[in-house]
């Protein structure tokens, strides 16, 4: 990533000072260590007219990989692939912000002691950014930076210069003038307005940022007509940190209005003593989702397959209107660790006859399995390996068949939105694939088509206006007289796992 801060000086005013302001002498290339690799300050023209500072970040992109979280064996092939060859090196982006933030911190603040007077007025300042993702395009970037008091110069980059008719690419050459501005003011705008820009950041948005955002926005932010945009965007869409900061923006302009301080007005009531809310974790919405969704089909008798530590067999014990409910898991360990959750040994005798927890491999029929009102496949299918998933399929719909069947699953294309996790990551080790909405969507739709199910889906969690909800959700349900379209004897040799049955099996190990 580069980027380069210039200005121009006039007689005892040397464009020189530039290397006061920013802390760095001209004469001197300067190295520092960031979270994400290495900062170089140079300057490639020193003189008393013209002065060029150039900040190049290089991003040490196994080191990311290695700090992110949720590494596993990805579902695309070029999962892995995607951790080092990305746009993270060349285009400005959050971590140039971050770099930015750390070697001009000084500078960024307007302190100076050495040109106090230089640093308190506007420079003649030309800012230049050979690559930046724009996610919105030109418009866009004229839109945020114009009403700062800059003068944009914003030139697509084509996709390949050789194929004009590919036409653009995402990114953008930006050129940025002023004489209005002071740097640190200049500096602020580039360190808010550069990860707006991207879309994203690269690290995780916690509830800090909202105050790193309002501070480096102080003076020019609660009164951008694009604050709202901003605002979102640099809170990575997390909106309970936009509303904060909007209302908080809110108080600045108010305060403005009245001429007076933003304590004097934020005085109604006395401080909270209560803890803040956190928001509810997803895995909370997604069992609560899936409560209301057997809810609504009316089952009774419910399946849990996989169900791991046993969470939603927990979840499901609490509403009387369930009065069977059957774990089942490959794992002895999960269903060990879920009978002392629920208590098992210490459950009243009414109480544990609702509950089943037994050890089964869903890559099997089993006829324990028969006869129930609903099965759940909670975040089941991505554990398993593609080449399996005909074998699960036909033992739970050909099967088991149940009258209804949840599956949930997670949406790839969310992925973007969970700052710790770097791009090409999938959320868990163990995953062997996430799909997007239109992959998940098709597999669903094959298989009622298959088992005589229709299906519908269904959000579970913030369903982003542009990637979608954190989790999918399939509701497959069949009435009792549809037929099912089980699979014929000849089609299970040509599943990777062969479908057998328990009893089968005992027999071929006698």
């Amino acid at each position: 990533m580069f980027l380069t801060i210039s200005t121009t000086g006039v007689p005892g005013r040397p464009a020189t000072d530039l290397g006061f302001l920013l802390h760095k002498h001209p004469d001197k290339a300067q190295t520092f260590s960031t979270s994400y690799g290495t900062a170089h300050v140079l300057y490639p023209e020193a003189g008393v007219e013209r002065c060029t500072a150039a900040l190049l970040l290089e991003v040490d992109a196994v080191a990311l990989v290695r700090r992110g979280k949720g590494k596993g064996r990805g579902g695309a092939p070029d999962a892995a692939l995607a951790q080092y060859v990305n746009d993270r090196p060349y285009a400005a982006s959050s971590l140039l912000a971050v770099a930015l933030s750390a070697v001009f911190s000084s500078a960024m603040r307007g302190v100076c002691n050495a040109r106090p007077e230089r640093a308190a007025e506007p420079l003649p300042l030309r800012i230049e950014v050979p690559a930046l993702p724009a996610r919105g395009g030109p418009g866009l970037v004229r839109a945020l930076f114009e009403p700062l008091g800059w003068a944009v110069d914003v030139e697509p980059v084509a996709l390949d210069a050789r194929f004009p008719e590919w036409g653009d690419s995402r990114y953008v050459r930006l050129v940025l003038e002023s004489e209005q501005l002071t740097l640190a003011a200049a500096l602020r705008h580039l360190y808010v307005l550069l990860p707006v820009l991207d879309g994203a950041k690269h690290y995780w948005v916690s509830a800090d940022e909202v105050d790193k955002l309002l501070r480096a926005g102080e003076g020019w932010l609660h009164e951008h007509p694009e604050q709202k945009l901003i605002a979102g965007r640099y809170l990575s869409r997390r909106w309970s940190l936009t509303r904060e900061a909007m209302e908080r923006l809110e108080l600045v302009r108010l305060a403005e209005i009245d001429d007076s301080a933003v304590e004097e007005l934020d005085n109604a009531v006395e401080d909270e003593t209560e803890e803040v809310q956190r928001p509810t974790p997803l895995a909370v919405q997604r069992r609560d989702a899936i409560v209301a969704a057997l809810q609504q089909a009316g089952a009774a008798r419910v399946l849990d397959l996989g169900c791991g530590q046993g969470q939603l067999v927990q979840a499901l014990l609490k509403d009387v209107r369930f009065t069977e409910i059957v774990g089942v898991d490959v794992s002895v360990r999960a269903l060990t660790i879920a009978s002392r959750r629920l208590k098992l040994d210490r459950m009243g005798e009414r109480q544990a006859s609702r509950v089943q927890l037994f050890q089964g491999s869903l890559a099997y029929t089993d006829n324990r399995l028969k006869g129930y009102d609903a099965a759940v496949l909670s975040e089941v299918i991505e554990h398993l390996d593609l080449e399996r998933l005909p074998a699960l399929e036909y033992a739970v719909f050909g099967a088991a068949r149940p009258r209804t069947v949840l599956v949930t699953t997670p949406n790839v294309e969310y992925n973007v939105r969970w700052e710790s996790l770097p791009a090409g990551h999938v959320r868990h080790g163990d995953h062997r694939f996430e799909w997007t909405r239109e992959e998940f969507r098709r597999w669903a739709d094959a298989v009622a088509e298959r088992h005589g199910y229709e299906v519908g889906f269904r959000p579970v969690g913030p369903d982003d206006p542009e990637v979608g909800p954190p989790t999918q959700m399939a509701v497959f349900t069949t009435a009792t007289s549809t037929p099912a379209k089980t699979a014929p004897e000849k089609t299970a040799p040509e599943m990777t796992v062969p479908v057998r049955t328990a009893a089968e099996k005992e027999e071929k190990a006698a």
